[in-house]
């Protein structure tokens, strides 16, 4: 790379200067509690103040790779907010919980609602989605006479895995883009990685830490229905395919797109046609097209077109500036020789290569109690990297989501949602949610690695 396009040509400066940003970051985020948008973009600001390192190619690359990341998800995200605010508000939740009920059976309710997990995950944040489930999880504990332990630990898990890994959740989209990923793969392979991991959530919550947490549900809840979360009717809700559809239709077209550009050669209608509709931005347009069918009544309406949207852009604004920053940090960071240095250092260590986006995302999540930050520190420093490596960047992306669940505890705003509505202690907490994160990332990512090494992605 010419001089005079590179941030700095020394290989010491360039990794001397990406540690402190790091540990600087780090630091911001524990110990001064900081805001990760201010804690990100400090360090990068104060790297541009080390010696040796050329402003121009510095601020070009701070202000390219910031633009160019958002011009490829910003849209996106809002749109797939504003699909979970009509979800959540539309009655589809419930629906989707009473389908799972009855596919397993009433008597398999932890299951049951770990699959609901699994779903809902994919659209919307697992805060937000445990708060929506936990009258039913307390009502379906009683009525089954079993502990909130092992009510609760497999849906716990099961929202935050695909919350972690699945678009069109922001954090795993904009970690795709970062690494430039076909969100079609992600989708698909990320969809089999978390089925398998919340299934081990499930075994950890129903046969192993549950039986061994005393804690009972609330009696606060005993009147609520044990086929839905609400006392809704039937009129009251949308339909079953119409509940699932605005999750499901983005899905299916933005994986025929990708299927499509494998299987048939350019030029075909076919592919033209799948081209456009899996494009992201159609897709989930058509996914929030769907999720506004279901509106029942004028107030539902009314706030769809105003309250529901300035919900979802105030959702989306976090993970929007983190991940321009994201990007800003990726594009500096390909502007120096540590790429060559770190990428060399780890292939001549002999280690799989898909271990280092997962350690990146282990360490961003449990310093920092955020999942998203997690799989987007992860997707962020391992992009630049990916060529030299030999990691694809769908592979890239599912290790790093599958990092940046492990291991749910004190610093996260999630295990206190969850610890606080179901009223466990913090010990017992940690050992059920915290284990169920666990055992859900680890069995996600051994089946990533055999994707991996199978050569499907």
């Amino acid at each position: 790379m010419p001089s005079e396009h590179s941030v700095t040509s020394d290989p010491l400066v360039a990794i001397l200067g990406f540690a402190a940003v790091i540990i600087l970051l780090l630091f911001l985020i524990t110990r001064w509690k900081w805001h990760v948008f201010l804690a990100l973009l400090i360090p990068l600001v104060l790297f541009g103040f080390i010696p040796g390192i050329q402003w121009g190619a510095f601020i070009s690359a701070f202000e390219t790779g910031f633009g160019k990341t958002l011009g490829k998800i910003g849209v996106v995200i809002v749109l797939g907010s504003i699909i979970a605010e009509a979800l959540k508000h539309t009655g589809a939740i419930t629906v989707i919980t009473r389908t799972m009920v009855r596919l397993v059976g009433g008597r398999n309710m932890p299951l049951a609602l770990t699959l609901t997990g699994f779903v809902l995950g994919i659209a919307i944040f697992s805060d937000v989605a445990f708060i929506i489930l936990n009258p039913l999880v307390h009502s379906a504990a009683a009525a089954m006479g079993v502990s909130i332990g092992v009510m609760s630990i497999g849906l716990v898990g099961a929202l935050q895995l695909t919350h972690a890994i699945v678009p069109p959740t922001p954090g795993p989209l904009a970690a795709a883009a970062l690494v430039d990923a076909d969100i079609g793969k992600v989708i698909l392979f990320g969809g089999i990685a978390c089925l398998m991991g919340s299934l081990a959530s499930w075994v950890w919550g129903q046969f192993i830490a549950g039986p061994r947490i005393s804690t009972g549900p609330s009696e606060e809840f005993s009147d609520i229905d044990i086929a839905g979360p609400e006392a809704a009717t039937e009129s009251d809700l949308p339909g079953t395919m119409m509940a699932f559809l605005p999750i499901l239709a983005p899905l299916v077209l933005i994986t025929m797109r990708s299927v499509s550009q494998i299987t048939l050669e350019i030029g075909n209608p076919l592919r033209t046609t799948l081209d456009y509709l899996g494009w992201p931005v159609v897709s989930l347009a058509i996914g929030v097209a769907l999720a506004y069918v279901n509106i029942q009544n004028r107030e539902q309406k009314t706030a769809a077109t105003a309250v529901w949207v300035e919900d979802a852009l105030r959702v989306s604004a976090m993970i929007l500036v983190i991940t321009g920053l994201g990007g800003s940090l990726s594009a500096i960071l390909k502007g120096t020789p540590a790429v060559d240095t770190v990428a060399g250092f780890f292939v001549e260590s002999g280690l799989p290569t898909i271990l280092l986006p997962f350690t990146i995302g282990v360490i961003g999540n449990m310093i920092t109690g955020s999942t998203t930050v997690g799989v987007i520190t992860a997707a962020s420093l391992v992009a630049p990297l990916l060529s030299q490596i030999g990691l694809s960047p769908e592979a890239a992306m599912l290790s790093g989501g599958c990092g940046s669940v492990i291991i749910k505890y004190v610093n996260s705003s999630y295990f206190w949602i969850c610890t606080s509505l179901t009223r466990l202690s913090p010990g017992a907490a940690v050992f059920a949610y915290g284990g169920a994160t666990f055992v859900g990332g680890i069995v996600s990512f051994l089946v990533v690695c055999a994707m991996w090494m199978a050569g499907w992605i």
